[in-house]
């Protein structure tokens, strides 16, 4: 896949599309981290309920990958730390499996972080399964360093590290 990418604001219509991009990767990604039945909490219907639930609230901060001719096959959604709302927030990246390893993840999460920037975020946060070793290593790899936050919420049972990164300049999306 060398197609056109282009990264744009979500709309209530790629509900669908962020929904099988997210269940791709929960069902393939997260198969060695969470217990199957955590994954089997969501399904097709359910995924894009979810999204769509998503892009109602927060239309926003929701960034798409738009590769020409496959659809959408990445998605970020991020905000203001719902723990300090001084920061900004990367809530969730997801790029299907089958388009990993072309850049589209760096490319959201740099899109993402210039729109936290120019909100006025200086810095921002992620939460990563602590044993998700690839992601972890993609962020490391994009400037993102633990803190030294750690949780285990309830819905997932695994523990997590929260990782930090001082937000430079840059254009955002318009």
């Amino acid at each position: 896949m060398t197609a056109p990418v282009r990264v744009r604001r979500a709309v209530p219509a790629d509900a669908d599309a962020a929904g099988a991009v997210f269940l791709a990767c929960w069902h393939g990604s997260y198969a060695d981290l969470l217990p199957p039945p955590v994954r089997a909490r969501y399904d097709g219907a359910s995924a894009v309920a979810l999204w769509r639930r998503v892009l109602a609230a927060a239309p926003d901060g929701v960034l798409v990958a738009d590769v020409a001719g496959h659809g959408v096959r990445g998605v970020v959604r991020f905000g203001a730390d719902p723990d300090d709302a001084r920061r900004g927030h990367v809530f969730s990246l997801y790029v299907h499996p089958d388009a990993q390893g072309l850049g589209l993840g760096r490319t959201l999460l740099h899109a993402a972080a210039g729109q936290l920037r120019a909100g006025g975020y200086g810095t921002a946060t992620l939460w990563v399964f602590a044993g998700n070793h690839a992601a972890r290593a993609f962020y490391a790899g994009q400037g993102w360093t633990p803190d030294g936050g750690t949780r285990v919420e309830e819905a997932y049972g695994e523990p997590e590290v929260r990782l930090r990164r001082h937000l430079p300049a840059v254009t955002p999306i318009q």
